[in-house]
């Protein structure tokens, strides 16, 4: 039996595990068995304080520390007297909606696309993700910790899963991808079973491709050198119509065209979000320009970096629109309304998908007979890019940028900018737009000592030139 004096606020911040832009992350050492109980008996304790908590749902992702974390959020949980339905592995989308269906919270195991020494906890009330006050809730709750039981798993259940499936099937009735050749990228991804079930529910022949009993660390925002070149040899190989992948924890979609290049997550929502008919965005500011530029949004709000802050920002949009959306650089989809559309229904979704806009540009691209780079061709040319910077110390990335936003032109002489900065934007880190209508903005990890750059311009090879000679520059101050 595990037993503990010191308040859940005690335990947390001795850990040193901290929010970042999407739930709790921290080195797997730092969650132990009494610091993941802690965070559930924190935010069972925070959810109590509005509504009445009597099960929780509960799901994790492929990474080797997850079912023990698991086990630990279990057994703080059954110490409570809460019932826990336990999922197992799954997108975390999928496990949002169900819990959502059944009007209960729900824990998610995860640290999404970061390296596997690391993981993490997502949080979701009945009706979504967390808020950033909520955050605050879980690590102000100050609650007495209770006698643990050992850790232990509830008996897992196939019901998130099938609950998800039967979305996207009847959303796209009938087989509207007969025909198309779709390679899936399914590496170790939660949902790569169940992804491929779908695409093949919808008609499409499924190449599996890449699949990892190791976890594999993809991140959908720096598409790593690597899955670039093995996008265009399994595209060229497999005479694919699209190539399809999500990160880990299935939140993020990675989708290329008929060449296997893989599409940016900002655009794949904008045409996500035109093609579901949706009249207000929110999107960080890290997201491309064309997003306003197309003119098919009534208004496009910009936010902070994180779910959370697009989450609070869809809400007020929800007040004045019937049909909100938003979506992030790393091409998670937010469905902030409930859609219809010839007597189907599609519930609303407030949190990260990447089913949901992979399968629509798919669809769309094969219901009109064109490819899907010719989709893309159809927006603004605008183009973006971004990689990161590892083991760049977090305090560093502040000061200096913090140096910058009061001497733009010493960024520029820094970075080695052929134009000069015209406007500055801190939002979330430094954007500068340049005089040639440019953009670098850069950005410290919220979840590990990176330092993220992020850039546009008006061609792909410019952009990423522009984002390879500024962490040429950085490099050399690290």
């Amino acid at each position: 039996m595990l037993s503990s004096v010191r308040s859940t606020t005690a335990i947390i911040n001795d850990s040193g595990i901290a929010f970042g832009t999407s739930g709790a992350r921290g080195l797997v050492e730092q969650f132990t068995d009494e610091v993941c109980a802690a965070f559930t008996v924190a935010f069972i304790t925070a959810m109590r304080a509005s509504l009445p908590v009597e099960r929780i749902a509960l799901g994790m992702d492929r990474r080797p520390s997850s079912p023990t974390m698991a086990a630990a959020c279990t057994s703080a949980a059954h110490a409570l007297g809460v019932k826990v339905d336990d999922y197992d592995v799954l997108p975390t989308p999928a496990l949002a909606l169900k819990a959502m269906a059944d009007g209960v919270p729900c824990i998610m195991i995860t640290g999404s696309h970061i390296p596997f020494d690391r993981n993490g906890i997502k949080f979701y009330r009945p009706d979504g993700e967390i808020t950033k006050a909520d955050e605050i809730a879980i690590l102000n709750a100050e609650a007495a910790m209770p006698t643990l039981p050992a850790p232990a798993r509830s008996e897992v259940s196939e019901a998130a899963n099938k609950t998800y499936f039967q979305r996207f099937t009847a959303w796209f009735p009938g087989e509207p991808l007969k025909g198309w050749r779709v390679g899936l990228y399914q590496h170790s991804a939660a949902g790569r079973d169940l992804s491929a079930h779908i695409l093949s529910e919808l008609g499409a022949d499924v190449v599996v491709l890449g699949r990892s009993e190791a976890f594999v660390p993809v991140d959908t925002e720096a598409v790593s050198e690597e899955d670039q070149a093995l996008g265009s040899a399994w595209a060229n190989q497999h005479q694919l119509q699209a190539l399809f992948s999500t990160d880990g924890d299935g939140d993020r979609p990675l989708l290329a065209d008929e060449t296997g290049t893989w599409q940016r997550g900002d655009i794949v929502g904008l045409l996500c979000a035109q093609a579901l008919g949706i009249e207000a965005l929110a999107v960080p500011v890290s997201c491309n320009t064309a997003i306003e530029a197309c003119g098919a949004f009534q208004l496009v709000e910009r936010t902070r970096i994180g779910s959370p802050y697009v989450l609070d920002n869809m809400a007020e949009l929800n007040k004045r629109f019937a049909r909100v959306a938003g979506f992030e650089a790393n091409g998670g989809f937010l469905l902030g309304s409930s859609l219809e559309s010839d007597g189907r229904q599609l519930a609303a979704l407030p949190t990260r998908d990447a089913l949901l806009p992979a399968l629509t540009l798919m669809v769309m691209a094969a219901q009109r007979g064109v490819n899907l780079s010719q989709l893309i061709a159809d927006l603004p040319a605008r183009y973006t890019a971004s990689d990161r910077l590892k083991d760049f110390a977090t305090e560093k990335s502040h000061a200096l940028l913090a140096e910058w936003q009061a001497s733009p032109e010493l960024m520029q002489q820094t970075l080695g900018l052929r134009a000069g900065i015209s406007a500055i934007n801190s939002t979330d880190g430094l954007r500068a737009t340049l005089e040639n209508g440019d953009i670098v903005h850069l950005r410290p990890s919220g979840n590990a000592p990176e330092l993220r750059c992020y850039s546009e311009s008006a061609s792909q090879a410019d952009a990423s030139a522009l984002v390879k000679q500024s962490l040429a520059a950085l490099e050399k101050l690290s």
